[in-house]
This record gives C-alpha cells, structure tokens and sequence, in this order.
C-alpha cells in the first residue's frame, strides 16, 4: 500500500510485495544458472559437433543473461529495498518503480536469446550427443516456462481501474471541498462509473454459463454497484487485506482471551414463553436434518463418502413415473432419493419437491413430519451460481408487514426468493393439500445459510395465516432484517450459529467495519508486510499466544480499533503517490448511513467448550447459549469461520448437544453477549 505506478498505470500490487516472487526468482535463477554452468564445463567442447557452434553460443548468452538477472535482484533490483518501510510507509522503496523498469528491460534479452534457442536446438542438433541436446533442450523449456509464468501474473496483477493516472492538480488532499468541487464530482463519478462496468464484465465473465436475460443483467447490475464501491475509496491491494486480516484475528484473540466471564440466567432474555433451551437444542436438532437434506445428494454423499454413493446408485437413472407428480426439476431421481435417505421419511409423506433453481428462485420441499406432527417447509442453502446472485444481491427492500409498526424492510434476493415460495404455496394450493391431509399439524419452516434467511422471511409472510407457525433458521446471513422485522420474528423464529461462522456476521454496516479496522490496524502496524503475512499463517497453523505477535507501533492503545477513523488513513491516502483514493459516499472519511439490518428471531448460539486449539484427533465439546443480535455486528476473523458454516458442521454440533450428556448449556443474558461484539 499504495499500488505501484509503472508503464503510466496503477497495479494490484504493491512494491512490498515483491518481498515472496523476487526471493523465489532469484532462487530459481541461481540454481538455474549453476545446472547451465555444470552442463557448459561437462560437455565443454562437444558443441561444435557440427562445426556450426550454435549451442555453445546459446548456453553462453544465457549464462550471461541469468548472471545480469540474478545480479539485478541481488545488487541493483528491487529484492533488497522490497524488505524495506512498512505497509503504510513506502517512502525506504521510492525507488522501485525506476528498478521494476530494469527488470522489466532483462525480459527482452532473455525472450530473443528464448527464441534463439529454440531455432537452434531444432536446427544444430544432428550429429551431437543425445544427452547434451537433451539437457540444452530442458534449459530452453525451462526459459519458456519462466516467461509465460511472467505474463501470467503480469495479468493477474493488471487493475482495470488503474489508469489513466488523475494529473497533478487533482492530486490534492481528498476531502469535502474536493467533493464539493465541479472536477472532483465529475472524476468521481466517472471512476464509479468505470468500476461499476468492470464489476459487471467480471461477473458475466464468471457466470458465461448462466442466460444472459434481463433479470440476470438486472442482478449483476445491482451486485457490481455493491462490489465496485467497497474498497474503492481505499489504496489498498489485495495482499494489505490479508496482512491486515493476519492482524485482526491475532488483536480479536487477545481481546477474547481478556474478556469478561458470561453473565448466566435460567431462559432466553427475549422469549416471551421461557422455553426452556434443552427443548429448544432438541427441536433444533430435528429441523436441521431436513434442512441439510435440502441439499440433495452433493450434501449426502460429502457426508457419507464410502456407504452414500452404494446408496444412491440403485436409485439414480431408474424411471419412478410417479413421483413426477410431486418432483420437479429432479430429472435422474438422485436429488429425491438422497432426501429420503437423510429425513427417513417415505415417499407417501411428500407433498412437494422442486428442484428448480433460477435467480430469486430456490429449491424447496413439503413434507409431513409425523414425529413432530408438522407440515414442513425445507429451503435449500446456496449451492449455484445462481444462488450466490441470490445472495449478493444484498441491497434494502421494502417488506411491509400487517401488524408491524416501524420501518420493515429486508435483503432484497431472500425477500425475492421467499415471495416466490409464497406464491408457490399459498396460490398452488401446496399448503392447502398438506393440511387436508393433516388438519392439526402445524406449521415449521427451516433452512440453511440462503435457505435460512428465505425461511425466515417466508415465516413473516405467512405468520398471520399460521399464527402457530415456528421456523428454524440456520446460520442465517446477518444483513437479513430490519429491527422491527427482527424483534416482530423474536415469537416465531429461532437462528441457530454456529462458532465464528462468518454469514452470521455478514452484512453492510458489518463490512465497511471491518475495512475501518483493517485501515486502522495496518497504519498502526510498524512492521514490514512479509513478517506480518510470515506470522500470521504461522499463527493460523500453529497456533501460540498472540502476545508474541505484536500487532502495533508503540504507545498505540488497544482502544484505538474501536474509535472512529479520523485521521492516520485519510492522510495515507491523501498522500499516496501512486493512486487517488476514490472518495465514494462510503469512505472512512465520509462514512455513508447504511440501513442497519439484523439477524431474524431469538438466537442460539453455539461455542466449543475448551480452548480454542485442540488436537486434531481429540473429542470436540459444544455449549449452548442464549444471544442477541448486537453480539453478531463485527466480523470475527478465525480458521473455522467458513467451516463453521457449513451444514454438516451444523448438523454434527446440534447431535453432539442432543446426544451427549452432560452437556453445557449457558443462557446468557443480553448484556453478557455483548462481549462478542469486537
């Protein structure tokens, strides 16, 4: 951080992290020109076999170009000054640019003496040893292999949006007169402009496979103006998110490990009933076996490696024309017959299947659980391309409910998807055929991730219907509902998280702190990227006491992560030399009002029991806990925030909780939650 400026543009790395690829080159440099030297003196006068003396020409040039290579990255290159300065101070490695233009210069020599060497191997080999031709051959592979690995990550490096460069006089301090200004609104918004249309390329690059109808436009249109401008306002490449992300996880253990003990009480804070949390775990633990058997058979047969597939294999590919009846979108039988295998329930329970999955429009299942006496509706997770539009389609819509006063509105594709199932329920008369069937069932819905956050907004939409209707949401996404959805759904709803799982604490607000702490914490930070990176994966693989990684320059307080962002990163980037920030509505310095949203109903949330790090062979223990929704509004940053996700996960701590005795249940008060908050 900054971005380097070379060849007149900005790219997505900076001159600190030349650090990794410079040390691995001159490696591979060294070795390289010392395997040449040894197979110069070894067959040192054969290569004249044909009186033309091509070859030796070819290894000397090259001994002389690799010499050139490897004493520009040991004496006059980068390599030395790249372990100079910090992230936020490039001031020890000014002179990068001028060098990384030197380097740059040796490509050419070396791509001719490439070429070279492959006309003369084809063409002055006859008559010479095999083994020396075949050694000469495998040095000019090998000069091939370097260049195209070269332009591999020259693009992979390359930034859209970093050129052509703002001249000078827009180079001034970025503030609210430059915003203020004719020439600071128009360059902003053209940068908006272009990064929003980069955004959308990207996204239709990586959905090819998918229609490019209008409402897939629609959605990538609406994804890219959410993506292009988070840290767009920012200099920082990726390489400074990671360092910055090492950092956090590292200053968040210490902060956990200070912490204050749980405040305990008897029942959920929020519950208007007191039920009581084994029955809850229990009820829990019920649902989500449906909601994992959503699914279909990619979950079962991740769960089930050696006995899933057996299972399955009789059941795939065989014609069933009844089931036509109530299965959709399932065309080999595989999706349905791995449904049956999870719930344990039979064909005749089933009401409705689809499997038809478009954007704003997911999986379901109706089936009747006689265990419970229920009528379930099971919402599949994100398991598609078109899902994760779904999901990324993250933007505020309106959702006025009949009953609720205050502001409601909700995550724009979940509250897309939920109205679809609605409409499939209520106006195809699939609830209706199911109560028909059993008129004193009630009603549950349940899902997971995606699946949860529609099961959570179908449940608003029909509570007035169904007032005993419950739903059981599972690791459902943060930047859900709107508080008064959220505290309207406290009676009825029931989010279940997992950990540190990372979807729970994911929304808007929750983002843009997470890049202020990032910001805040790498101009805190006063020591080199490569250590931090170094430290920090070995910090994630091994462990250790986060006290020996200190994270910031001295007299720093701790204290500062939670203040506002005043001062160090608008100066960073006021003074970054190589790239105008984009001072977007949501910048650090101007931090735009986002709609706070919230996760749905009371929330259960479940933790190991024992230290953090633990044997890769020994038994893990879970404890259950009341929460609220504020101790979910920052981003934890851990190994298993993914993993704690994922629905097998899910699925195996809940049977832990329901099957192992004693376990540890641990209802916390809402101010004894607090703490989670970071």
């Amino acid at each position: 951080m900054p971005g380097i400026v070379v060849f007149g543009r900005r790219w997505g790395i900076a001159s600190d992290d030349l650090v990794f690829p410079g040390c691995f080159e001159l490696f591979v440099r060294v070795l390289w020109w010392i395997g040449t030297m040894i197979l110069f003196t070894y067959h040192k006068g054969q290569f004249d076999c044909n009186g033309r003396g091509f070859l030796h020409s070819y290894l000397v040039g090259l001994l002389v170009v690799l010499a050139l290579i490897i004493l520009s990255l040991c004496t006059f290159s980068d390599l030395p000054m790249c372990f100079s300065g910090t992230i936020t101070n490039p001031g020890p490695r000014r002179s990068v640019p001028a060098l990384v233009y030197l380097r740059a210069l040796l490509y050419v020599p070396e791509l001719v003496w490439a070429c070279l060497g492959a006309v003369w191997v084809t063409d002055d080999s006859e008559g010479c040893d095999p083994a020396m031709v075949g050694a000469v051959i495998t040095a000019v592979v090998a000069s091939w292999i370097i260049l195209l690995f070269t332009g591999l990550g020259v693009v992979f490096v390359f930034d859209p949006l970093g050129g052509p460069r703002v001249p000078p006089a827009a180079m001034e301090p970025l503030g609210v007169r430059d915003l203020q200004s004719n020439e600071g609104t128009q360059f902003l918004s053209t940068a908006r402009s272009l990064a929003v249309k980069v955004w959308e390329s990207r996204l239709r690059l990586l959905c090819c496979c998918l229609p490019q109808d209008e409402s897939h436009r629609a959605a990538f249109s609406s994804i890219a103006q959410l993506v292009s401008g988070f840290f767009s306002d920012t200099d920082l490449v990726p390489s400074d998110i990671a360092a910055g992300l090492a950092l956090l996880h590292q200053e968040q253990d210490k902060m956990e490990q200070s912490r204050d003990p749980d405040v305990v009480v008897d029942h959920s804070p929020s519950s208007p009933i007191g039920e009581d949390l084994e029955t809850e775990l229990e009820k829990a633990a019920h649902c989500m076996r449906f909601a994992a058997a959503a699914y279909g058979w990619p979950l079962y047969i991740y769960s089930n490696l050696f006995s899933g597939p057996c299972k399955l294999s009789g059941d795939c590919c065989r014609s069933r024309e009844a089931e036509y009846e109530i299965v959709g979108g399932d065309h080999l039988g595989c999706q349905f017959s791995s449904i049956l295998h999870s719930t344990g329930l039979q064909y005749r329970d089933f009401i409705y299947v689809s499997f038809h999955n478009q954007i704003y429009e997911i999986p379901f299942y109706v089936a009747l659980d006689h265990k419970r006496e229920a009528v379930l509706v099971a919402v599949r997770g994100t398991l598609s391309l078109r899902d994760v539009l779904t999901d990324l389609s993250a933007e505020c819509e309106n959702l006025p409910i009949e009953g609720v006063s205050g502001a409601c509105y909700a995550h724009k594709g979940m509250c897309q998807a939920a109205s679809y199932i609605y409409k499939k329920l209520v106006n195809d008369g699939i609830l209706n055929q199911a109560f028909t069937i059993a008129p004193e069932y009630k009603l549950v819905v349940t899902g997971h991730s995606l699946g949860a956050g529609t099961a959570s907004l179908l449940a608003i939409l029909l509570r007035n219907s169904f007032p005993t209707l419950q739903c059981y949401s599972f690791s459902p996404p943060g930047g859900l509902l709107s508080k008064a959805l959220a505290d309207y759904s406290k009676d009825f709803v029931v989010s279940v998280v997992l950990g540190k799982d990372l979807v729970p604490r994911l929304s808007i607000p929750n983002m843009e702190d997470l890049k202020r702490k990032i910001l805040k914490i790498v101009s805190n930070c006063n020591k080199p990227k490569y250590r931090i990176l170094l430290q920090g994966c070995w910090y994630e693989l091994f462990g250790g006491d986060p006290e020996d990684f200190p994270t910031e320059m001295d007299n720093r307080r701790e204290e500062e992560l939670s203040q506002p962002l005043l001062g160090e990163e608008s100066l960073m980037i006021r003074h970054s030399s190589s790239y105008q920030s984009l001072a977007s509505d949501n910048s650090p310095a101007r931090t735009a009002a986002h709609l706070p949203l919230f996760l749905p109903g009371r929330i259960l949330h479940i933790t190991e029991d024992g230290p953090s790090r633990r044997s890769c062979f020994s038994q893990m223990r879970y404890r259950a806990e009341w929460s609220n929704e504020m101790a979910f509004r920052s981003v934890l940053i851990s190994p298993r925030m993914l993993a704690d996700h994922m629905p097998d996960a899910v699925l195996q701590a809940l049977k832990s909780l329901t099957s192992d005795r004693p376990f540890s249940l641990c209802p916390s008060s809402l101010n004894g939650n607090q703490h989670n908050a970071v």
